[in-house]
C-alpha cells in the first residue's frame, strides 16, 4: 500500500533522498549561481558553509526543547522557528555545494546523497563553521531565549547587509531571511523582557542565562581571512561591522528588562569559524547525523 511519503515522493520526481525535503526541487532553481567576478569559489562556498552551519546547528538546538517546553505554543514557536533557519540551511548548503565544497568526509556518503545533504550528515565536527554561540548547551529556557536573542539580532544584522551582496544566492537568501529574524528576535525580545521583569526567580534565571551566553560572544566579531576578502569583494558582511548595532540592540533590551549589561567581549581570534569546537559541538551532530550515518543509502 502506498503511503503518503511515497505519494509525495513519486509526484517529485524519485530518488527518496534525505533532509530539507531534498529530492524534491532544487533549492537553488531560478537563481543565478554564477560566482561573482573577482570571487575564488572556494572563499564563496567557505562563507556559506559558515552561515549555513550557523543555521543547521541553532535549528537542532532549538528541536531539543520540542516535548519540553514550558508551553505548548512554545514548542510550536521553537519548530517554527527552527524550520526557518533550516529554509536557510538548506540554501546556503547547497550554495556552498554549487561551488564545488564538499568537506573531506564526503567519499563517506551515498552517491545518491545532495550536496545540502552530505553536508549536513557527513562531516565531522572540525569541518563545521559554526560559532560558540550556537553550538552552546541549551541550558534552561531563559538562557535559551537570551542565546535565541542574542543570535538572531547578530544574524539579522548581518543578512540586513546581505541583501546587497554581489552574490544572487546570498542576496536572495538575505531578503527573505530577514523577514523571518526578525520575528526571531522579536519573540525572543518579549520572553527576555517577561522573564526579566517578572518574579524574583525569572530575573535570577534571566541574569544567569545572559551571564552564560556573554562569553560566547567573544570571537564572534572578529573577522576570519575569508570574511575579509570577500567584504572587500562586496560579497560579505565583515562582522566588526554590525559589533555596535548588536551591542546597542542587546543593551536595550537587557536595560529594559531590569537586566545587568555584561562588559562587551574583547577581540580574540575566531574558533568556531575556523573549525575548533568543544565536545557539545560532537554531542549534538551524534544526534543530528546518527541515522543518515547509519544508513547513508537509506530511502525515503
Amino acid at each position: 500500500m502506498e503511503t503518503v511519503y511515497d505519494a509525495l515522493d513519486a509526484a517529485h520526481g524519485g530518488g527518496g533522498q534525505w533532509a530539507f525535503g531534498t529530492g524534491f526541487d532544487d533549492p537553488l532553481v531560478g537563481v543565478d549561481t554564477t560566482v561573482p567576478d573577482g570571487v575564488d569559489p572556494a572563499d564563496l562556498g567557505a562563507y556559506c558553509l559558515m552561515l549555513g552551519d550557523d543555521a543547521l546547528v541553532l535549528a537542532q538546538r532549538l528541536t531539543e526543547w520540542i516535548t519540553a517546553a514550558p508551553e505548548l505554543e512554545e514548542e510550536v514557536a521553537f519548530g517554527n522557528t527552527a524550520l526557518d533557519l533550516l529554509g536557510q540551511a538548506r540554501l546556503l548548503l547547497a550554495r556552498a555545494g554549487s561551488v564545488g565544497v564538499l568537506g573531506s568526509s564526503r567519499d563517506r556518503a551515498s552517491a545518491t546523497v545532495p550536496d545540502e545533504d552530505a553536508l549536513a550528515y557527513f562531516r565531522d565536527a572540525d569541518e563545521f563553521r559554526c560559532t560558540g554561540l550556537v553550538a552552546a548547551v541549551n541550558g534552561d529556557f531563559a538562557r535559551t531565549m537570551v542565546r535565541l536573542l542574542v543570535a538572531s539580532t547578530v544574524r539579522l544584522a548581518v543578512l540586513t547587509r546581505l541583501r546587497g551582496s554581489r552574490d544572487p544566492v546570498l542576496a536572495a537568501v538575505a531578503a527573505k531571511g530577514v523577514h523571518e529574524l526578525a520575528y526571531h528576535r522579536d519573540h525572543a525580545a518579549r520572553w527576555v523582557l517577561r522573564l526579566g521583569d517578572g518574579t524574583a526567580e525569572s530575573h535570577s534565571r534571566a541574569q544567569a542565562g545572559v551571564d552564560a551566553v556573554w562569553p560566547h560572544l567573544t570571537d564572534l566579531f572578529t573577522a576570519t581571512d575569508v570574511e575579509q576578502r570577500l567584504a572587500a569583494a562586496g560579497v560579505a558582511v565583515d562582522p566588526a561591522d554590525v559589533r555596535e548595532e548588536v551591542h546597542d540592540v542587546l543593551a536595550t533590551v537587557l536595560t529594559r528588562a531590569t537586566l545587568r549589561v555584561p562588559d562587551r567581549p574583547g577581540d580574540v581570534p575566531p574558533r568556531g569559524r575556523t573549525g575548533v569546537h568543544g565536545p557539545e559541538l560532537t554531542e549534538l551532530l551524534g544526534t543530528l547525523q546518527g541515522l543518515a550515518r547509519e544508513h547513508p543509502a537509506a530511502t525515503w
